[in-house]
């Protein structure tokens, strides 16, 4: 399994674009529109947030990915189309537009949307820029840049990969582009996320894969403990590869499901990585667990702690802070059996021994503390499981970037 270039133009029949049409005021040329097309019919699948409000581009593409089958996916950034005058009605003339442009039927159309919240989206450049964008498809690694670029919002990295890997002799790809950098944390997928591979997979089988892998990377990370109202994770598949279709769970179902879980877990810590203001990412581990559900529940409570958040952006190693968000994470564990380790390319500093404070060197702590990326360690020495999650530190810009975003 490789890593490669190329996002969601890696795998064959995939193209991409993305265009600015203004969706946002005062937003300068930055992109805010991509498409991604399939030149066939995939099988399609998707996870949606779990927030009770939805953005009517959720409700639009959760009733279109019920057939299992779509081929293209239209995206705009700047505004969210949620709780918001008209978002029905724009949210299926988006769709409309991008299947006009493309000669498709709207049904064939998934649709997302990121951005502030309760504003009219202006819908006329978007249906305007349409057939704009349809031109502008290609195949290759520029046009999933531009696509990846569309859908940002506050983030300050694009997040962009693709991986390929062997199946009955031949070459498979999965590739993907994502955006999230705050109102990070999901319980299903991501801020938005799409996926596109050659592999042929039955509708099924690929919904059940995108639910488990995204259990694996999405929902164990967290910036800031907000569940966005347009969280999707879109995944097409559209067999070009050449291999015979995955229609049960075996060996070819296992090696698809890993070089999925890759793609995801890599979006999934860029992703906790760029978030708004933040210095660090938190790598947490918890080990020695009875199960993988109780070790994610303690690691996901402690990356997702604001006090811990804090104590990481001072690079001061308060511990304690860890302890206190595992003992509210609602599941059971022994708190005098708990060892803590800080760790980084600075080295490891143990703090905690059977729930116990060590004494630590201050100065060595606070060295490791200071690389962008941290780890923390906790052993619980209940069982052979183990979780890692991902999050970041909190920081001033964090205020800065949310006081005023809608004006």
């Amino acid at each position: 399994m490789n890593f490669i270039p190329g996002g969601v133009c890696a795998a064959q029949g995939f193209s991409a674009s993305g265009i600015h049409v203004g969706v946002k005021a005062n937003s300068g040329d930055k992109k805010d529109l991509a498409l991604i097309y399939s030149e066939k019919p995939c099988a399609a699948a998707g996870i949606f947030t779990r927030n009770k409000v939805k953005a009517a581009p959720v409700r639009l593409s959760q009733k279109h990915v019920k057939s299992g089958t779509a081929q293209a996916v239209a995206v705009n950034s700047g505004n969210a189309n949620a709780c918001a005058p008209l978002e029905n009605e724009n949210a299926l003339a988006m769709c409309q537009a991008a299947a006009q442009a493309l000669s498709l039927s709207p049904e064939q159309v998934l649709v997302a949307s990121t951005g502030v919240i309760g504003q009219t989206l202006p819908i006329a450049p978007i249906q305007e820029g349409m057939p704009v964008l349809a031109e502008k498809l290609a195949h290759s690694p520029e046009a999933s840049d531009d696509a990846a670029h569309a859908i940002m919002t506050t983030d300050t990295q694009k997040k962009e990969v693709a991986v390929s890997f062997q199946l009955e002799g031949k070459e498979v790809v999965i590739g993907g582009i994502a955006k999230g950098s705050g109102m990070i944390h999901p319980n299903m997928g991501t801020m938005l996320c799409f996926l596109t591979t050659d592999c042929a997979i039955s509708p099924a089988l690929l919904q059940k894969a995108l639910f488990s892998v995204g259990d694996q990377s999405f929902n164990r990370i967290s910036v800031d403990g907000d569940t966005s109202t347009n969280d999707s994770c879109i995944i097409l598949a559209n067999g070009m590869a050449g291999v015979s279709e995955i229609a049960e769970e075996g060996p070819a179902y296992d090696a698809f499901c890993q070089a999925l879980l890759k793609v995801c877990v890599h979006l999934a810590r860029a992703m906790a990585k760029d978030g708004e203001g933040a210095r660090h990412l938190i790598t947490c581990t918890v080990s020695g667990a009875e199960s993988v559900e109780q070790a994610q529940a303690l690691s996901k409570s402690v990356i997702s702690s604001t006090l811990t958040k804090a104590a990481i952006f001072g690079c001061d190693a308060n511990w304690g802070r860890v302890l206190c968000a595992m003992g509210y994470a609602g599941v059971d564990f022994d708190p005098t059996q708990v060892d803590v380790t800080f760790a980084s390319q600075a080295g490891k500093v143990a703090v905690c021994q059977k729930g116990q404070g060590l004494p630590f060197d201050e100065d060595l702590a606070r060295k490791v503390l200071t690389e962008d990326e941290v780890e923390i360690l906790i052993a619980l020495s209940q069982g052979d499981a183990q979780c890692t999650c991902w999050g970041c530190d909190i920081t001033y810009d964090y205020i800065k970037i949310n006081g005023d975003y809608r004006t």
